[in-house]
Formats: structure tokens, C-alpha cells, sequence
């Protein structure tokens, strides 16, 4: 209870800090209804009926580690074991069970798949992370658009630069970046700059004008638009506000005119919910602090005037002292320890071979019986491994 009341004081969501805990918000919840009877989680009742015994366990292991499999996917060593009449478990348990044993790897000679995600990035201050993206905005013309290219500051979410220009260019992109950053004083290695993988973002001449301004980019993956989130997020608030045109817009001057009407709105009037409902201007600037001191003292006032009305603390004021941007998630690992019987077939000076993730729906060449598999019909291996492993 102490781990969820420190999350929910630094601002979690009680849920999501349950989550993260690995235990149930309601098992919070009855926690403190009654915290003097303690945990009293005793777990199932009954075990699975056909759960794997520990001998059969130790049986998958030995057979996948023996010299005739070490090289195969379960998918492989299930079938091969089913052509002698013999069954140890389906290729789901197989899985299961090597990766509690921590075997579950790569063997192939082809390079493994790399799932790489895009650094993660943190603005404490204004001006220290931007974000930028390019939007259609409808022309007059079917299948003709005007390009909306618009710089957002994370910490703030204040626009900082606007252009609407007849195409999609890394010239255009290049001037936005060097006048934005002459308007806000940015000094060289002060600022990254995130943005999608397309062409006018990864254009020479915008990566040459980022690395004369001494802004260091930033990309995301190929076709993932969740690692650009505020720019999207902030494209979505354009095109839904009530004033943004049905149809299309007359020409680039009315398209530039309202855009200009809405930048003024986002940044001066719009109080943003991810920032305590604030407007970006204010926060940008640092006015939110006094802001939000005010609304907790009203609040605190009211709680001291009505308190049966407050079950807790009042509503959180407390400025967001850090934004994030594609950060990483939380993840909790539980690994299991099976007892491997040193006379099961397990060869120490040959282990089976462990380099990264596995890729089990692939073909994998071995060397049974002498005979190689690229090379000639493979001999079925004999079957008295398995059934040492399984007397054992």
C-alpha cells in the first residue's frame, strides 16, 4: 500500500501503479478497508489437474538439450517426436517451459530480427524538445492539398512555429526550423528535435541546417505514427475544432489566416489537460506555477469549509515536472527454476545454444544420425534419450 500511495503522490494513476505492482486495484482496495487483517491472498485452492509434473518438466528439457534436438524449434521437436510414437507435451509447452529455463534463443545462422524503439527522450524546461510533423490541409482542388507544417514544444505544448506552404519539401522544412529557432533563441546543443521518417524530414538540406544549428534530431520507426504522439495529438485538435472548414479551404491565404487564428487560440486560451489545464503560453513561460499554487489553496480552502465532502486529498495542482517522450515501459519479469537431473542427457561441454529472441515457425538444418540435412534425407534419431529422460 505504501508503493501505491508514493506513485499516486508523484502523480500514477492508482490503476496503472497497481500494474505496475503486479497486484489487483481491488485487493488494494481491501487493503485498506481492513489493514489490520494483512495480506490474506492464499492463491488457487487446487493446482491444474494436467498441469506438467516436475519429471515431465525436466523430460522437455533434457530432450531439447540432447545433441539430436539442440539445433531444432519445438515445432520441429514435436513433430519428430511424434513420427517415433512419442509425446512429451504440445510446442506451447515446449515454449513455455524453455523460456522459464531461460533456453528460448535464436540458433540460426540468419541474423535475428532487431526490435529497436526510438530513444527516449525528457524536457524538464521549455526548449529543450521539440516536436514537428506535416498535415494536408484540403484545397480547392481534388486531390490537390496545402501542407500544414507545424513545431510543437513538449514541455509546454506551446506551437512554436507554423507554416503552410503548396508542397512538401526538406527546403520549407529547413527555413520553419531556422526561423523558429532564431525567434526562440535556441543555443547549439540545446535542442532535440523528434520527428516522423519522411522525406521532408530527412532531407539533406534540413539535416544540414539541424547540424549548423547544433539541434540534434531525433526519428521515429518506419510507419509507426505512436512514436510521434504529440504531434498527432495536436493535429487531431486542428481538424476538430469547430471553426475548421467542411469542405476545403478558398485559397493559401485562408488556409494561412486560420491557422494563425488557431495557433493564437491553442497557445493563449486553450487549457490543456495534460498540463494541469493551463495554457501552453503560460506554461511555457513559467506562469503556471502561480496558477496552479492558487487553485490548490481555493481547494484547500473548500476541503477545510466542507470536509465530509473529501474521502482524501484534494485534487492534485502540483505542476508536471517531466515530459516523456517515447519512454519505456514498465515490465516485470518472473523467472522459474526447474531442477535439471544431471544424468538426463544434457551435455556440458555441448549446451544448446542461446544467442537472442527465437524464431520458432522457421526451418532449422541439423545433423542427425551423421547425415546433414541440407545435403541428403536425414536419419531418424533413435528414441533411447527419450526414454532415459523420462525414467529418469
Amino acid at each position: 500500500m505504501e508503493l501505491v500511495e508514493q506513485a499516486q503522490a508523484s502523480g500514477a494513476g492508482r490503476a496503472a501503479s497497481c500494474a505496475v505492482l503486479d497486484v489487483s486495484l481491488r485487493t488494494v482496495e481491501r487493503w485498506e478497508k481492513e489493514p489490520q487483517k494483512g495480506d490474506q491472498r492464499r492463491g488457487p485452492v487446487s493446482g491444474c489437474a494436467h498441469a506438467l509434473s516436475e519429471k515431465e518438466k525436466q523430460a522437455i528439457v533434457a530432450i531439447s538439450n540432447s545433441s539430436a534436438y539442440r539445433d531444432l524449434s519445438p515445432w520441429q521437436i514435436v513433430a519428430r517426436l511424434a513420427d517415433q510414437g512419442v509425446y512429451l507435451g504440445s510446442q506451447s509447452s515446449f515454449y513455455r517451459v524453455l523460456k522459464q529455463t531461460d533456453q528460448l534463443s535464436h540458433r540460426q545462422q540468419s541474423k535475428p530480427a532487431v526490435h529497436s524503439r526510438p530513444q527516449e527522450l525528457t524536457a524538464r524546461n521549455p526548449n529543450e524538445v521539440w516536436s514537428w510533423d506535416i498535415t494536408y490541409l484540403n484545397s480547392p482542388i481534388r486531390g490537390a492539398y496545402y501542407y500544414l507544417y507545424l513545431v510543437e514544444d513538449i514541455f509546454s505544448r506551446m506551437i512554436v512555429g507554423w507554416a503552410v506552404e503548396e508542397e512538401q519539401s526538406a527546403e520549407h522544412s529547413a527555413r520553419l526550423i531556422d526561423r523558429t529557432c532564431q525567434e526562440h533563441g535556441i543555443a547549439r546543443g540545446q535542442l532535440t528535435l523528434h520527428a516522423d521518417n519522411g522525406a521532408p524530414v530527412k532531407g539533406a538540406m534540413l539535416l544540414a541546417t539541424l547540424e549548423r544549428l547544433g539541434i540534434a534530431p531525433s526519428f521515429s520507426r518506419p510507419r509507426v505514427s505512436d512514436d510521434n504522439p504529440y504531434s498527432e495529438s495536436l493535429f487531431k485538435t486542428l481538424k476538430y475544432r469547430p471553426s475548421y472548414p467542411e469542405s476545403a479551404f478558398s485559397g493559401i491565404e485562408q488556409a494561412r489566416a486560420w491557422v494563425r487564428r488557431f495557433v493564437t487560440w491553442y497557445n493563449t486560451e486553450h487549457l490543456h489537460s495534460a498540463i494541469r489545464f493551463v495554457t501552453p503560453s503560460c506554461r511555457h513561460l513559467g506562469l503556471d506555477k502561480a496558477i496552479l499554487q492558487k487553485r490548490s489553496v481555493v481547494y484547500e480552502n473548500a476541503k477545510r469549509l466542507k470536509p465530509l465532502r473529501w474521502s482524501g486529498p484534494t485534487r492534485n495542482w502540483s505542476p508536471i515536472a517531466e515530459v516523456y517522450l517515447n519512454p519505456k515501459k514498465p515490465t516485470i519479469k518472473t523467472k522459474v527454476e526447474i531442477a535439471i537431473d544431471p544424468g538426463s542427457g544434457r551435455s556440458d561441454s555441448q549446451p544448446r545454444p542461446k544467442d537472442s529472441a527465437v524464431s520458432g515457425s522457421m526451418e532449422q538444418s541439423s545433423n542427425l544420425g551423421g547425415v546433414n540435412s541440407k545435403n541428403g534425407s536425414p536419419s531418424c534419431p533413435t528414441s533411447n534419450a527419450i526414454v532415459t529422460a523420462i525414467n529418469n
